[in-house]
């Protein structure tokens, strides 16, 4: 029996009370002190400013004297010239649907006919949307859609088709307890976290720049096997001094908002891994860098300081980056339910399939169309709105870092 059984009952008589206009400072006050007048208890709070437009609304029992009660209420509005709304109904406001997900929509930039499709494609489902909230403004628009009375994974397959079509990303989660729970965070690195393939930056040493950039194109679309590919790349390198290595890692530039991402997450104590089908001598030192818990990449030979253009041991190709993402939830302890894969490569695609939250970022066609969610915004922190943060609370946390360092 739950011991903790609401005084108002689910189906006892409420009443709305709703005011709306110009926000100013007291409402809230002031609202709670005149209804503090009746015996009566608050069973739902919402409010909400948009433009410096107040929407505030308290659900409450119903007082014995309503006539009274309705008075007092505009007397508050009359008192800051808000409109005043009283709706009566039966228990908590409307009981939730169910089916309660998540929709996370951005765009760059997001325009009126984009929202019309997807907020109708949510109705077409069956879903109601219960609430908006902004999480970012800059550098992409970032809405995140509270939606109940529709299936999240019917939802995402009927909203997937809306979003390419109006050129905005959508990701579809479920709500529940589980999505405030400690994440696993496993990147591809090539033309993820940082920019450009490495492989070709090596390459263009030996002379074969062009030639390898079209099979590496190739095997990311899903054209050519991974692992027959990437020893045939290999093998073109055959000679470069190890020195390279150090060159082309120096040389490399982070995706724009990949630090602020890695930085935001971590305060949170998310975990992190760097899953690629590049190499340990290029991805270790990023990861140390960024302060990395789990790394899984390829190996190259080297032989009195030059590459053979052979790799040593197993290859990290499409299987082996899902199973490298499944080994590192285990050893952290984290659900599979709970870990985020985030790539771009047709070798990503397991994966992607794999976590709980797989994000095709700036993909290529193939991936894109199989990921379930993809984002093709050019900004990697944007994955954090689709785990709920808002802009406002990354600022605010990196102006307290700057205000706490010496």
């Amino acid at each position: 029996m739950n011991e903790h059984v609401p005084a108002a009952h689910l189906t006892d008589p409420t009443v709305l009370v709703t005011l709306t206009g110009a926000d100013q400072s007291g409402v809230s006050t002031r609202l709670f002190e005149r209804l503090s007048g009746f015996d009566i208890e608050v069973i739902d709070v919402e409010q909400l400013i948009v433009r410096g437009r107040l929407v505030l609304s308290a659900l409450v029992t119903v007082p014995n004297d309503l006539t009274t009660f309705e008075q007092t209420m505009r007397s508050v509005g009359d008192q800051f010239g808000l409109e005043v709304e009283l709706e009566q109904g039966i228990g908590d406001n409307r009981p939730r649907r169910v089916g309660r997900g998540q929709v996370t929509l951005l765009g760059h930039p997001l325009r009126p006919a984009a929202m019309a499709a997807i907020t109708q494609r949510i109705t077409d489902a069956g879903g109601n949307i219960d609430r908006i909230l902004r999480l970012a403004r800059y550098p992409v628009t970032a809405l995140r859609l509270e939606v109940s009375g529709a299936d999240p994974d019917i939802l995402q397959a009927d909203l997937a088709e809306a979003a390419y079509k109006h050129g905005v990303d959508i990701a579809v989660e479920e709500r529940g307890i589980l999505r405030h729970a400690q994440r696993l965070v496993v990147m591809d690195v090539d033309s993820t976290l940082i920019q450009g393939e490495v492989i070709e930056m090596l390459a263009e040493r030996a002379g074969f720049g062009a030639e390898v950039a079209r099979v590496t194109e190739e095997a990311m679309n899903g054209e050519l096997d991974f692992e027959a590919s990437l020893r045939a790349r290999v093998a073109l390198l055959e000679g470069i001094e190890a020195s390279a290595l150090d060159d082309v890692r120096a040389s490399l530039e982070y995706t724009p908002g990949a630090r602020t991402m890695v930085r935001t997450l971590r305060r949170l104590g998310y975990r992190f891994a760097l899953v690629s089908g590049g190499f340990l001598p290029i991805i270790q030192p990023i990861a140390e860098e960024l302060d990395i818990d789990y790394v899984a990449a390829n190996e190259l030979e080297i032989v009195e300081g030059r590459l053979t253009g052979r790799l040593v041991g197993d290859v990290i190709d499409r299987a082996g980056k899902a199973e490298a993402l499944r080994r590192f939830a285990a050893e952290a302890r984290i659900p599979i339910k709970n870990t985020v894969a985030i790539g771009d490569g047709a070798n990503d695609l397991d994966m992607l399939a794999a976590a709980g939250l797989g994000v095709a970022f700036n993909a290529k066609p193939v991936v894109r169309d199989q990921a379930r969610t993809s984002v093709s915004m050019p900004y990697l922190d944007s994955i954090v709105y689709l785990l709920g943060i808002t802009r406002e609370e990354v600022e605010a946390a990196d102006e307290d870092d700057r205000s706490r360092t010496p």
